[in-house]
């Protein structure tokens, strides 16, 4: 039994009709409401008419009895004050007398007892006002007489009977109009219950099938949050290989510029020697009898000349041996005036004695022949600062800035593989460069490496 009821619960979970049964639910109670609201609203303005109605039937009644007690007090007194109760029964009367005409107007039964009542009050009215004018008139014997009939008597036992009848036919009007409002809260309560109760089972439905979908959602997020753990942790790893293997790279390319420097300056370093010691001495034994010979020969050892200059500065620009044999400062104070001559620009030194491991002397090196080929290439620049200095967070600072045309640096260009590819070996060195520029502005390129631990000497046994 419980197995079914779960099976029908979840049917109409998946139902496609549970939305739309909801909002059924929810305009069927704003109708109930409304329709319940406008008959209610409608019987209290009923059951206030039939109030003013019984008001006036009551005074009508009420200001007669007045104006014949004003009466009597003038008829015995004589005073005219007496008749001030008498006048103002008269115009509440006539008052009283136009609502209830317009009332009755659209129900024949009562519009009739009502014009009998009417008719009857203007007959007591009537009577009074002749018995007064009698009086006015000295007739004493005929007011008197007049008054001692039973016309006024019969007048008023009929204005009191037509007056408890349309009081009757308006309390039955109140008893009916007070029933039709409790059958309207009687409907209204069951139909809110009713409507109500859907609408909780709708709600409970949604709540269920959004506990469920959000359940869902959590498995998806931790599913999700685990695949992207995972591909961070791929990303780290595959970054990781990459920084060793640029640093793989960068350490095998300078191998192979050193080896390559090595055989140019020992095979074709001693080749170019032997073919100048060979000039010479051709040049030696031919004396002054060719001159032709002579001048030949000349232009041969400019030649070897230029070809040994070649060597020196390829072999330079292969492995720098300033660096090796006198220091980063020495290598870059001939590096930046050798730019400066090939390039016609201002170089400023600014650089002071730093602490580096030998591959971070030659990162330094590297970074700064980077950024001076670049210059030249593309900065269109006329000043260069160059400055090597160490700083108090332990870091050594190597900057290069141009007052050139700078660029975007948030568009990458096809010609920044050689910054990039210092980035890679300043971050495999433990250091961080950063690029400054902007359209108009320059630019400058600096780099953070560590600075050299320092040895600790052993101490003997």
């Amino acid at each position: 039994m419980q197995a079914a009821a779960l099976n029908i619960l979840a049917r109409v979970k998946r139902s496609p009709f549970l939305f739309p049964l909801a909002l059924v639910a929810g305009l069927a109670m704003v109708l109930i409401t409304e329709t319940a609201y406008l008959q209610a609203t409608q019987a209290l303005d009923e059951t206030g008419r039939i109030s003013d109605a019984r008001e006036h039937l009551q005074s009508l009644l009420r200001r007669t009895v007045d104006a014949e007690s004003g009466q009597r007090g003038f008829l015995l007194t004589g005073r005219e004050q007496y008749l001030d109760p008498y006048r103002a029964a008269l115009d509440e009367i006539h008052a009283s007398q136009q609502f209830l005409r317009d009332y009755y107007a659209s129900m024949p039964t009562q519009a009739g007892t009502m014009a009998r009542m009417n008719q009857a009050v203007d007959a007591k009215l009537s009577e009074l006002a002749t018995v007064m004018s009698l009086y006015r008139e000295g007739k004493h014997d005929a007011w008197r007489e007049l008054l001692l009939l039973d016309i006024g008597r019969e007048k008023m036992a009929e204005i009191r009977n037509l007056s408890q009848e349309l009081m009757a036919v308006e309390s039955s009007r109140v008893e009916s109009g007070r029933r039709g409002i409790y059958d309207t809260l009687l409907l209204h309560r069951i139909g809110v219950g009713a409507m109500s109760a859907v609408s909780l089972l709708a709600l409970f439905m949604y709540l269920r099938q959004t506990r469920a979908l959000e359940a869902e959602q959590e498995q998806r997020a931790l599913a999700m949050a685990r695949q992207r753990d995972e591909l961070e942790r791929e990303v780290v790893e595959r970054t990781r290989q990459l920084t060793e293997l640029a640093q793989h790279l960068q350490t095998a390319r300078e191998d192979e510029r050193s080896r390559l420097a090595r055989e140019l300056h020992d095979e074709l370093g001693a080749l170019l020697t032997a073919a100048k010691l060979d000039a010479a001495r051709i040049k030696s034994r031919l004396g002054g009898n060719s001159p032709e010979a002579a001048e030949r020969l000349a232009h041969l050892s400019e030649t070897l000349n230029s070809g040994i200059a070649l060597k020196r500065r390829i072999i330079e620009d292969l492995r720098p041996s300033t660096l090796s044999n006198f220091g980063l400062v020495p290598a870059l104070e001939i590096l930046a005036r050798e730019f400066g001559e090939r390039s016609q620009i201002e170089v400023i030194n600014q650089m002071t004695p730093v602490a580096l491991k030998p591959a971070d002397e030659l990162t330094a090196y590297r970074l700064v022949q980077e950024a001076f080929t670049n210059i030249a290439k593309h900065a269109q620049a006329s000043r260069v600062e160059l400055t090597l200095e160490e700083q108090d967070d332990g870091k050594v600072q190597v900057a290069v800035r141009d007052n050139g045309v700078g660029f975007d640096t948030s568009s990458q260009t096809r010609s920044a593989h050689g910054l990039l590819g210092m980035r890679y070996r300043v971050e495999a060195a433990g250091g961080q460069l950063s690029i400054v520029s902007a359209p108009g502005l320059g630019t400058q390129v600096s780099a953070l490496l560590p600075v050299k631990p320092a040895t600790t000497a052993a101490t003997p046994a």
